[in-house]
């Protein structure tokens, strides 16, 4: 018997504010369809100015425990992954504690930006089967609106705001590809990238947040292969391949990434979660995000078997195979 990390319960949070792509066409020289022929995204949320990170985060993470039907005390850890904290320090994770009225446990942030839900749910994994925890509580929050350049539209029309939380629970499993939870998780990075996605800020060079800076074009040649191929290797870690997987949930950057990676593992698009043309790229939420609203939907069920993958600035990329 071995433990495995198994999903008791998920949710999820959008702000209120509702932005189409035609909002853009006040300020910049774009249109809804250049927008939706490029990215496939046709509205996305912000969050409102008294709007931090930890409060989506909260909301979604309230959502998740009312789905799990457990309460805060139940949950020995929280982890975030985040690259748009409300502070320097202290962590996103420790606010949704204490929002949370958690007065135990640990609390911690992920910075592996678009790709730091997969890396979160890397570490979970590991310390649940370690034995280190029983149930912890994982969330995706953004408010990417923040570091955006508003004069360039190649990006600032691509993200948006959200959060999205799993809870995590240990429970035996016989070690076998049929288990229920997280079966296999491919890590990666390759920081001779990091010019391809990144904040031309920081506390130790400018001392301000920055702006979000992309090379599109590049960026898109290495997702594709990258996530094609990370999603292979967890597969193959466990003995599947692509036509065992029930859902692709993937990183929601952009319409053709999914569709080429789709293309790449031989599955068809009627098999992969889209949620990108709703909320944007929303970096680490945007995975957690899209797992809420297909369970909500009623398209995952207990059983399926889900791969997901990201790829974010670093370059960092991933994949995660998980039995719901």
């Amino acid at each position: 018997m071995i433990l495995r990390a198994v999903p008791i319960g998920v949710g999820h949070y959008l702000p209120a504010r509702i932005v189409p792509n035609a909002e853009f066409e006040q300020s910049l020289d774009t249109s809804d369809e250049w927008i939706r022929t490029r990215s496939g995204i046709e509205r996305r949320r912000f969050a409102a100015e008294d709007e931090t990170t930890s409060q989506l985060a909260i909301h979604a993470a309230r959502a998740a425990l009312a789905d799990a039907g457990i309460g805060a005390g139940d949950i020995d850890g929280v982890i975030v992954a985040t690259s748009t904290p409300d502070l320097t320090f202290p962590s996103v994770a420790t606010m949704v504690q204490s929002g949370l009225g958690m007065e135990r446990g640990f609390a911690f942030d992920v910075q592996a930006v678009c790709a730091g839900f997969i890396y979160a749910l890397s570490t979970a994994n590991a310390m649940i089967m370690a034995g280190q925890a029983e149930r912890l509580l994982v969330i995706g929050a953004e408010t990417f609106s923040r570091i955006m350049d508003w004069s360039d539209r190649s990006t600032c029309v691509l993200f948006g705001d959200g959060a999205g939380a799993l809870i995590l629970e240990a429970q035996p499993g016989s070690g076998a590809n049929t288990d229920r939870g997280i079966l296999s998780v491919d890590l990666n990075s390759d920081g001779r990238y990091r010019d391809m996605l990144y904040v031309d800020g920081g506390v130790s060079t400018t001392g301000s947040a920055g702006k979000l800076r992309m090379q599109g074009n590049a960026l898109f040649r290495q997702a594709v292969e990258k996530l094609a191929a990370t999603a292979e290797t967890a597969l193959g870690k466990i003995g599947l391949a692509g036509q065992d997987v029930d859902w692709v949930v993937p990183h929601q950057a952009n319409i053709r990434i999914i569709q080429g990676t789709a293309k790449k593992l031989n599955l068809p698009m009627e098999r992969v979660v889209v949620t990108v043309q709703d909320h944007g790229n929303t970096s680490a939420a945007s995975i957690p995000l899209a797992l809420s609203v297909a369970v909500a939907e009623g398209r995952i069920r207990r059983g399926d078997l889900i791969l997901s993958e990201a790829i974010g600035g670093g370059l960092a990329w991933g994949a995660v195979v998980l039995r719901w």
